[in-house]
């Protein structure tokens, strides 16, 4: 029963942990939309630019280990 309840301390700090690197990953591609001078919905969906789509997908699988890193 011990063993179960010091699981359950970590649980608080993973909820938090996650809702920051949800929020920091959504801040860093808000930014990405700002700085590209086209629509990055419109080359991804409307002209199929699927270079742009995993150039995007990458930053975000990039800065999703960042973010794991510093949480560790």
């Amino acid at each position: 029963m011990d063993e179960m309840m010091k699981d359950l301390v970590h649980v608080p700090a993973t909820i938090i942990y996650s809702l920051i690197g949800m929020l920091v990953m959504g801040i860093a591609f808000w930014i990405i939309t700002k700085i590209t001078p086209f629509s990055i919905r419109k080359e991804i969906e409307e002209d199929q630019n699927t270079s742009l789509a995993i150039l995007i997908g990458s930053v975000i699988v990039a800065l999703a280990i960042i973010i794991a890193a510093a949480i560790v």
